[in-house]
């Protein structure tokens, strides 16, 4: 299936000519036009570092000669990990009450530990590898992934506020490709499809993902420092760190009253506070200003800027630049700093025998999170406020989640 298959429908008036896809022409002719028609600030707005240096900071062409980014499970390691499962099973307790507690580790508890150190502190981002899915079961995978997930952060996030027309939480997502089982039109996220997935954040402090089956080509995941894009941004283009730093008209898609947009910047300075060192966040999905399949950019909110299509594309293609590209293998997982770290997809083609299945999860480790900013705390709130272990939902199977569903008004 092909998104040119999809009708599209114009975005408010004034929307500039930018589609989720970036285009490098497109991006060009933007710049050239801009830097001819405009006075552009040539300084940072007030506070915000010339540059930033930490672990945070890095490139991917160089980055694993420094950083050994992934995590080989040994033998010792997998008899806990099945110890564990053994244990959370016995208690026949439901999937919500899973905890460090609930599912046991011995010695592998440290390393997960000082996983979540390098996640809020290093380098952002960790490969635990070697989970043997095919010894397990859906429900069984699902438990062990959810068990060592909990010993890198162990508040669990809410990714859907229903399941099967009843409210829950639902703490699991599934990722995978449903455009045989779903009309183009209910599609308005990439992650139900096999289309590339371009630079962005999701909600949440930390977000994992592990691969129960990976494709029969393609599907690369795409990591980028978001520290690392703002260095060069503030270097080349501080005018653009101005306009990431000021309220966007974020689409909701219907899924609020009216306005249908909320307001918030992309980009966030905090300053070294009460023994926090100075952090930079960034948080925005590029579907948000241009729409996806079955969600097209709003008609009756306002049009993004010039400068702030320009501030996208040049978003995606900094990050771009600075990538890391991490080969998905079955049994792997991910654990990524959303709030100082970009991720993207490859495209990729499914097989009769391999199709590509990943299952996600949003974390937070309230020993080590980061403050949130005010203006992301309403967000933050409807991921972790109120999440109970009897209310949480976890899906065996793939289905596309509310927030992404297209051609409908979403209560």
């Amino acid at each position: 299936m092909s998104a040119t298959l999809v009708e599209t429908l114009p975005g408010p008036p004034g929307q500039p000519d930018i589609a989720y896809t970036p285009n490098p022409e497109t991006y060009k002719i933007r710049i050239h036009r801009r830097q001819q028609s405009e006075e552009l600030s040539k300084t940072l707005p007030e506070g915000f570092p010339q540059r930033l240096d930490s672990p945070l900071v890095w490139d991917g062409s160089t980055v694993s000669d420094t950083y050994k980014w992934s995590y080989e499970l040994n033998e010792a390691e997998l008899e806990e990990i099945h110890q564990a499962l053994e244990a959370f099973k016995k208690t026949g307790k439901p999937l919500g009450e899973i905890s460090r507690e609930t599912f046991p580790l011995g010695p592998l508890h440290s390393t997960l530990r000082s996983i979540s150190r390098e996640l809020h502190s290093g380098h952002g981002f960790k490969v635990v590898r070697g989970v043997p899915v095919d010894r397990y079961t859906r429900e069984e995978n699902i438990i062990i992934y959810v068990g060592l997930a909990s010993h890198v952060a162990s508040i669990r996030g809410r990714q859907d506020s229903s399941y099967q027309g009843r409210p829950a939480d639902v703490a699991l997502a599934h990722i995978k490709d449903l455009t045989k089982q779903f009309d183009a039109h209910s599609i308005g996220a990439p992650a139900y499809t096999t289309e590339k997935q371009v630079f962005h954040t999701d909600a949440g402090d930390i977000i994992s993902l592990f691969a129960l089956q990976s494709a029969a080509e393609g599907g690369e995941s795409y990591l980028s420092s978001s520290w690392t894009v703002y260095n060069e941004l503030a270097q080349t283009r501080p005018d653009l760190i101005r306009t990431l730093a000021e309220p966007w008209a974020f689409d909701e898609f219907g899924k609020l009253g009216p306005p249908g947009y909320s307001l918030r910047p992309l980009l966030y300075h905090q300053p070294p506070q009460d023994g926090d060192p100075e952090r930079l966040i960034i948080q925005y999905a590029r579907r948000s200003f241009t729409g996806y399949w079955g969600l097209p950019r709003s008609a009756n909110i306002p049009a993004i800027t010039e400068a702030q299509a320009e501030a996208l594309d040049a978003l995606h293609y900094a990050a771009e630049k600075h990538a890391v590209a991490l080969e998905f293998k079955a049994g792997d997982i991910q654990f990524v700093n959303n709030l100082s770290i970009f991720h993207a997809r490859g495209g990729f083609k499914d097989s009769e025998e391999k199709q590509r299945h990943l299952v996600r999860l949003w974390l937070r480790d309230e020993e080590l999170a980061w403050k949130t900013p005010a203006p992301l705390q309403d967000r933050w709130d409807k991921v972790y406020k109120g999440v109970t272990a009897e209310n949480q939902v976890f899906p065996l199977e793939a289905t596309i989640r509310s927030a992404s569903k297209g051609n409908q008004k979403l209560e």
